[in-house]
């Protein structure tokens, strides 16, 4: 289905990509652009046209503003305009989005409408299940989609908020398109990488199609002593076999190495004022970078049964390779042998030290395949049409990590820095194995009545056997040695989520609908002895999600208006009164509600997009501890607005300037909200210049992120029972070219 996005525009050139000039070549690419403008030819207009159908909505072509359901795509011109190189910095252009342990050097984590994503389970590539617990690099995709509430039609098992699905760059679909793009840029910080964009079609009659992308970036941010290096190369290719049968078929390698950085965090009962975004707080001389490497990939066969029937059958793989490790920062004094009401664990000391760990886990490798195939169509039933859609698919998913790994305390540290460690890589610690299989059947159904009405009906069955197993042993000194299969658990089960929803088409530009869905988590007691009940399942902690919308787009024009409601069970632990046996079990829900306003406008010259996101996060019925209910979650920003106007200069064709906007409402630290997190906003500029030099398409950028240099918090997560302290980053300069020829 289309996504009309507020954010999102296509132009004839979006089969290229953006990267970055090395540092040193700054005077020369500032000289370069000083002579573009001299040497301006006319620029090629700029098409508008629509964003192709989304892949993981189930419900075929339909465009976003005939949908029953919330989403948003990202296109390729939009994520090269601001310079996006993560999924955080894509979706962090949506109002529903906002950041959840998002370190910088690791992996994203998002919350969606204030529920943090699961990176296991709540993201695809081109349509499959994918391990979002790694680095994905964005040089060779075309768009980002987002689809926002429970998913439990499109995901099987996920966690409630949203859905996100990468979707690569295809070779051109004319026989006489060709893409050949190079680019490159400096920044932020003094970043620099260069990439290479080229496709076309051959043969006798261009059958075959090929897209290849390659990328390699110095990393060296504005958070000092982060250095490190990224590197990508992707090919897409495709073989019409005939006027009926396609194959499609696509790769990508990437890694990335960098250090890692450590967040701040509490000063006792304090909130401390923003620091310096440019400090790496926990930097070692004997530090040493993760690693995060990648392939993954898919084939796909699309065979046309004819009446407006397709089959399509695919395969999606995944190889992960992690060294995860770290300068670790975390409480202070927290294992001193004399017992002290006042060290609290889950924070830095009120003068600031705090415990330093020597945190490794080497050799993580993590394994998905998804086999699918699925049959779609449409049929006329007297005065009713059906747009109907059945799959099935088979998924595996692999995570075996090294038997054991580093963490152990090698010091203090303190906030004012100059402090030093000895490094312990001693393997101390255990790890634990998962195994994951699935069948899933998805049935989906839009029923279109003559009334302007439509009923939407989706339903998916999942059958599941998850295993889990420690890798080693630990005697009652806690000294661990390898050893595999210990304490082995296995749950099977099997799980029905379905949706539903009716749209009234109130206008030909004004829609209203109302939906129903569920989406299902399968939670496992850690396989500890301390719990009652190791190693066993959790009940199924099924969430339900109600959602009203009204939507609206002319030619200049679009809106929507959202409000949902999201209940979702919550597990926590039934302790004794020494705190040493405790059995984990369901315990209350968490109650989100909210609403969501989204906008578009383009009047002129001027282009307007604005979003913004009211949630109230409370939880409720908890039994464990009735003191918690009623509270506001942790890190939720009560209200979030996002904004972006941008001007084009007629006097100067091909010259526009954008400005962005973000607030972020303020948010608890703590449970018992006596610390908050103050609200913050900031301001981006951005200069584009499009235009041509001896024939050849240029299209150059200026942009200044956090304008006014202003220095905040950015989030307060709660991470591994410790309250953490995210700076934002300072006033940074991106500057950057691409050429396509």
């Amino acid at each position: 289905m289309a996504f009309f996005s507020p954010f999102s525009r296509r132009s004839s050139d979006r089969f290229v990509v953006r990267a970055a000039c090395p540092a040193t070549h700054i005077a020369s690419a500032v000289a370069w652009l000083a002579w573009g403008f001299a040497q301006a030819q006319s620029p090629t207009e700029i098409t508008i046209t629509d964003t192709a159908p989304s892949q993981i909505s189930g419900f075929g072509d339909v465009p976003l503003s005939k949908a029953p359901f919330s989403a948003i795509s990202f296109d390729r011109p939009l994520l090269q305009d601001i310079g996006a190189q993560r999924v955080s910095e894509a979706l962090r252009l949506d109002a529903s989005v906002a950041d959840s342990y998002n370190s910088p050097a690791y992996w994203d984590s998002l919350s969606v409408r204030g529920y943090t994503l699961d990176n296991r389970y709540n993201y695809r590539r081109e349509g499959f299940p994918i391990s979002a617990e790694t680095i994905i690099g964005m040089d060779n995709k075309e768009r980002i989609e987002l689809f926002k509430g429970t998913s439990g039609i499109q995901a099987g098992t996920s966690a409630p908020g949203g859905l996100v699905n990468y979707v690569v760059k295809r070779p051109p679909g004319g026989k006489d398109d060709v893409v050949r793009s190079v680019s490159a840029s400096h920044g932020p910080g003094k970043n620099s990488s260069i990439g290479l964009d080229l496709g076309g079609r051959f043969g006798d009659n261009k059958d075959f199609g090929y897209r290849f992308n390659a990328a390699y970036e110095d990393l060296n941010p504005y958070i000092r002593n982060t250095e490190g290096h990224r590197n990508l190369i992707a090919l897409a290719m495709d073989w019409r076999i005939s006027p009926d049968s396609k194959l499609e078929w696509e790769f990508e390698k990437s890694e990335r190495q960098q250090m890692g950085v450590n967040g701040y965090s509490l000063l006792g009962d304090q909130l401390p004022a923003p620091v310096d975004g440019k400090t790496n707080l926990t930097r070692q001389s004997w530090s040493v970078p993760g690693m995060f490497a990648g392939t993954t990939g898919s084939v796909r066969f699309k065979q046309s049964l004819g009446d407006g029937w397709l089959w399509t059958t695919s395969y999606g793989a995944q190889r992960l390779k992690t060294d995860d490790r770290l300068t670790f920062a975390l409480g202070h004094n927290c294992y001193d042998t004399v017992p002290n009401a006042s060290i609290l664990c889950d924070r830095y000391s009120s003068g600031g030290k705090f415990d330093v760990y020597d945190f490794r886990s080497d050799n993580e490798r993590r394994k998905l395949d998804a086999a699918k195939s699925e049959i779609t169509g449409s049929s006329t039933w007297g005065k009713t049409k059906h747009d109907f859609s059945v799959s099935v698919m088979r998924l595996r998913q692999l995570d075996r990590m090294p038997p054991l790994q580093a963490y152990n305390l090698v010091g203090e540290g303190t906030t004012s820095g100059g402090f030093t460690t000895v490094s312990d890589p001693s393997l101390t610690y255990p790890n634990i194995n998962r195994s994951e299989y699935s069948t899933e059947l998805a049935v989906h159904d839009r029923i279109t009545l003559p009334t302007a009405t439509a009923v939407w009906m989706g339903v998916r069955h999942t059958r599941y056997n998850r295993q889990s197993s420690e890798n080693a042993t630990c005697d009652e000194f806690y000294v661990c040695r390898p050893a595999s299969g210990t304490n082995p658990t296995a749950t099977n089960g099997h799980v029905t989520t379905p949706w539903f929803a009716v749209s009234q088409q109130l206008s030909p530009v004004l829609q209203a609908y109302a939906s129903y869905g569920q989406g299902v988590e399968l939670g496992v007691t850690p396989n500890k002895p301390s719990y009652t009940n190791a190693g066993q399942a959790l009940p199924a902690l099924r969430s339900k999600q109600f959602e009203l919308g009204l939507k609206s787009q002319t030619a200049s024009t679009r809106w929507q208006a959202t409000v949902f409601d999201i209940t979702r069970p919550q597990s926590a632990d039934a302790c004794n009164a020494e705190g040493d046996v405790c059995t984990r079990q369901i315990d209350g829900q968490a109650h989100h509600r909210g609403l969501e306003l989204s906008g578009g406008m383009t009047q002129g010259q001027w282009t307007g997009d604005v979003s913004a996101a009211w949630i109230d996060a409370k939880r409720q019925n908890a039994e464990i501890d009735p003191n918690i209910n009623g509270q506001t979650a942790l890190n939720v920003p009560r209200m979030t607005l996002r904004a972006l106007a941008q001007y084009r200069f007629t006097e100067v064709p091909g010259l526009r300037s954008s400005l962005r906007v973000s607030h972020e409402g303020e948010r608890r630290v703590l449970e018992d909200g006596n610390l908050k997190l103050p609200s913050w906003t900031t301001a981006d500029l951005a200069v584009h210049y499009d235009t041509r030099i001896d024939g050849t398409r240029t299209q150059w950028t200026l942009a200044i992120d956090n304008l006014a240099d202003r220095r905040y918090w950015r989030e307060s997560p709660k991470q591994f029972g410790h309250h953490y302290l995210y700076p934002g980053a300072p006033r940074t300069l991106r500057i950057g070219v691409r050429a396509s020829f």
